[in-house]
């Protein structure tokens, strides 16, 4: 079973990663139009369009991998005080009350409209011959189905944390720099960094 829940995390990881990139292309995209506005004096009608459709396509398909790296906003000030069986109870409440219901009529909504939007082969309605939006609108029912997957993998996991007594493991990515985990793996001690602080202060001063 934990093997088939990592896994789970890595098709997430990798899924998130791999439309991540979309970032970059949005980032020449917008200095280009911003570029060719006010240095060319020209406009491309389309381009605003392209932009939304590149963010909200990042925007949907990293919602599985930043569930599976528990990144979601959470007002966790009282929850991470909890003792590890009391978190997961919580968590199985609002996954079964809340996610469950909601990312379920996502994907049922999702797919009603991109279907309608596939059927009349929807364009956008900025200019006359807008860019195809219909391949945009099937990222939503996709991008639910992930999220549902992975919210599933999250609840065998609040069902294993009740059983156990502690949150098993899960895939591992990039986090946040940790300075006293980083001054333990390179050797260095706060009186090496004030010793350092006072020797630059000298410099700057015998300089003078």
């Amino acid at each position: 079973m934990q093997k088939l829940l990592l896994t789970i995390d890595k098709i997430s990881t990798i899924t998130g990663q791999a439309f991540s990139w979309l970032i970059v292309g949005l980032t020449f995209l917008i200095t280009y139009e911003v570029f060719s506005r006010y240095a060319l004096k020209d406009t491309n009608p389309d381009a605003f369009d392209a932009m939304l459709i590149m963010y909200g396509t990042l925007f949907m398909m990293a919602g599985a991998y930043t569930l599976s790296k528990k990144g979601h906003v959470r007002g966790d000030i009282l929850y991470s005080f909890f003792p590890q069986r009391l978190q997961a109870t919580i968590d199985l409440i609002l996954y079964i009350v809340f996610f469950l219901p909601g990312v379920i009529a996502l994907c049922w909504a999702g797919y009603q409209y991109a279907g309608e939007s596939w059927a009349i082969m929807e364009r956008s309605s900025i200019t006359s011959e807008g860019l195809p939006i219909y391949p945009f609108k099937t990222i939503i029912p996709i991008a639910g189905a992930f999220i549902l997957l992975q919210g599933i993998v999250e609840i065998i996991r609040c069902v294993q944390c009740l059983k156990q007594g502690k949150w098993p493991s899960r895939e591992e990515d990039v986090k946040e720099v940790d300075v006293d985990e980083l001054k333990e793996m390179v050797h260095v001690k706060d009186e090496d960094i004030a010793k350092l602080d006072e020797f630059v202060i000298d410099k700057k001063e015998s300089d003078k």
